[in-house]
């Protein structure tokens, strides 16, 4: 877990993994895209405004979402503190779904008004969207959120985070793990800072860790990228305009429901007797929503402004 890279001589600029990783999906995403809007005969620069606004809006739509889910950590201060903590992305605190939806919106009324065949520009989207999520969970696992339930040592997937990060201050909380008692003052844990000043703590809280965890972030970052290299395959065989985005809807729809129900939620997230949780129940309405649009897509394809780009290979 590494939330702070580094500083930027002079100043004082701290580089934060979340953030850089947030960027570097954005750069490749956007990349991707513009790319694939030349092969479809599309400006490459629409797209490139479109990845920007997917950025900025996602992470509004993202952290609106988080701040309502979670409102009671911004209730406690007051009216600046908890306005600066409802904006201030540093600690990760992001729904991805709101994100989702939040940046869907804003792409959609983007192509409306640049005249972008809708169907085919959301298929060039697609693979962009996952190469994102992809290089996010990464971030999330550097900066220490989003961690899974616990496991058994040996599970392939299993990891350990290190003292006083997010895994390791919930285990502590909920009774799992029992800190050196070094480590601890008036049944207390130490900060960070405070171990810091004594050598023998920093060799003593090295080696403490949280109960060996599902590793969730990476087990995103890897389902993200096979649907961003399924898509790709499929964006290469001229299929109905629309149906790529189906596919990666489906797909993502699938994952997400079963990585959500193995990571840790709080229990007001689950909805009534369900037993799912919120973000699981989204999942599977995208899932039916990918189902849907790929039947759908074939009807709006000679739709104006809806369909594919002039002059792009029909499918068949």
């Amino acid at each position: 877990m590494h939330p702070e890279l580094f500083k930027i001589p002079f100043l004082n600029f701290t580089v934060h993994s979340y953030g850089l990783m947030l960027v570097l999906g954005l750069i490749l995403g956007m990349e991707l895209s513009k790319w694939l809007a030349r092969r479809s005969g599309m400006n490459a620069d629409d797209f490139g405004t479109a990845a920007i606004l997917a950025l900025v809006f996602g992470l509004i739509g993202a952290r609106i979402a988080y701040v309502i889910q979670f409102s009671e950590e911004f209730t406690g201060g007051t009216f600046s503190q908890n306005a600066w903590n409802a904006i201030n992305l540093t600690s990760g605190g992001l729904v991805y779904y709101g994100g989702f939806l939040f940046a869907t919106v804003a792409l959609v009324t983007w192509a409306i008004w640049k005249k972008i065949p809708l169907l085919r520009g959301m298929d060039i989207v697609a693979p962009c969207l996952m190469i994102g999520l992809a290089f996010g969970r990464i971030g999330c696992f550097l900066n220490g959120c989003c961690w899974g339930t616990q496991c058994d040592p040996g599970t392939v997937s299993a990891v350990t985070f290190p003292y006083y990060s997010p895994a390791y201050l919930a285990d502590y909380q909920d009774g799992k793990i029992f800190p050196d008692q070094a480590l601890l003052i008036n049944g207390r844990l130490m900060t960070p800072a405070m171990v810091a000043k004594d050598p023998a703590l920093v060799v003593i809280a090295s080696r403490a860790r949280s109960t060996p965890l599902v590793n969730t972030q990476l087990i995103s970052t890897i389902t993200a990228s096979l649907i961003a290299g399924i898509c790709l395959a499929l964006f290469t065989m001229y299929l109905t305009p629309g149906r790529v985005f189906a596919v990666m809807l489906i797909l993502e729809g699938i994952t997400r429901a079963i990585i959500e129900g193995l990571r840790v939620e709080p229990t007001e997230l689950n909805v009534g007797s369900t037993g799912l949780t919120l973000s699981q129940i989204l999942g599977i309405g995208i899932f039916f929503g990918g189902i849907a649009l790929w039947f759908v897509a074939k009807s709006l394809r000679n739709k104006p402004l809806i369909g594919d780009a002039p002059g792009y290979p029909q499918a068949g």
